[in-house]
């Protein structure tokens, strides 16, 4: 299915947003993309979707509020960002989602907390709940006390991780890029877009893999692997760019390029099975 088709179809939807659509380019975050974000949200609540949100940005929250920690690369200093940053970041998430008449949630969680099953059967009973009361469950990795032992490392893996536990029907990444390519296009200008992926062994080896972005801790090989996650569960995924105008909007209505990693076919059909 197309990337309009595969949003349209789906109920239950999870929606990361990663770090690049939250910064500003002077590194500040952008209250105006969460405040028109939110309204999106509302609109699409009132269609009968149901939404988790897995939220990047407190560490460009908290440098934004202590500028002199910016080159601080100390692990205690960046975890102690983190906590700073997080206040901020549900502060402004709150304030946009409150103009939209929407409440919000906050969970923190941690790879631990995915491998312990009594952890994995409340964190989902945790989302059901409030989902089904019209809340809005804000994601983030809990990064103000999580070691390498227990680190997810990336929002991409963690929203896969998230839309698996909670049986979600999308996946949907916002990134800075119109979705995967077959190089870069901020230098390749022959780039071009991949609008839909049904093997994805077979695009890791058609394509070029870069580094990180600014901001974030992923990159393409975080957001295929979240793509692997999901779609071996029989969950969709779709890469676009959240910095656009209205995005989820022009998602739903066809007018915005993205890639659509297609479902295992094998893996929906037990999965509605089991159901």
């Amino acid at each position: 299915m197309t990337p309009q088709e595969t949003f349209n179809s789906a109920r239950k939807i999870v929606i990361k947003i990663g770090s690049n659509t939250l910064a500003k380019k002077d590194g500040t975050i952008n209250v105006e993309f969460m405040e028109i974000f939110a309204m999106e949200c509302a609109a699409l609540a009132k269609q009968g979707k149901q939404l988790i949100l897995v939220s990047s940005g407190a560490q460009v929250a908290g440098l934004s509020t202590i500028e002199g920690w910016a080159h601080k690369g100390d692990i205690h200093y960046r975890q102690a960002l983190a906590a700073i940053g997080q206040v901020e970041l549900m502060h402004k998430w709150r304030d946009a989602f409150k103009k939209a008449q929407i409440h919000v949630a906050q969970l923190l969680l941690t790879k631990d907390d995915f491998e312990d099953k009594h952890r994995t059967l409340n964190i989902r009973n945790t989302m059901f709940t409030l989902v089904d009361e019209n809340v809005i469950p804000i994601i983030n990795e809990n990064d103000s006390i999580a070691t390498d032992e227990f680190f997810i490392g990336d929002n991409d893996n963690l929203s896969a991780l998230t839309a698996n536990l909670w049986s979600a029907d999308l996946l949907i990444l916002f990134s800075d890029i119109d979705g995967i390519y077959t190089d870069n296009p901020k230098t390749n200008p022959d780039a071009k877009l991949v609008e839909v992926v049904d093997n994805i062994d077979e695009l890791k080896k058609s394509i070029k893999i870069g580094s990180t972005n600014a901001f974030g801790t992923g990159g393409i090989a975080t957001k295929i692997e979240a793509a692997e996650k999901t779609t071996k569960c029989g969950i969709p995924m779709i890469l676009a760019n959240g910095g656009k105008e209205n995005a989820l909007t022009h998602l739903a209505d066809g007018t915005q390029k993205a890639t659509v990693f297609t479902a295992d076919d094998k893996a929906l059909f037990h999965a509605i099975m089991g159901a």
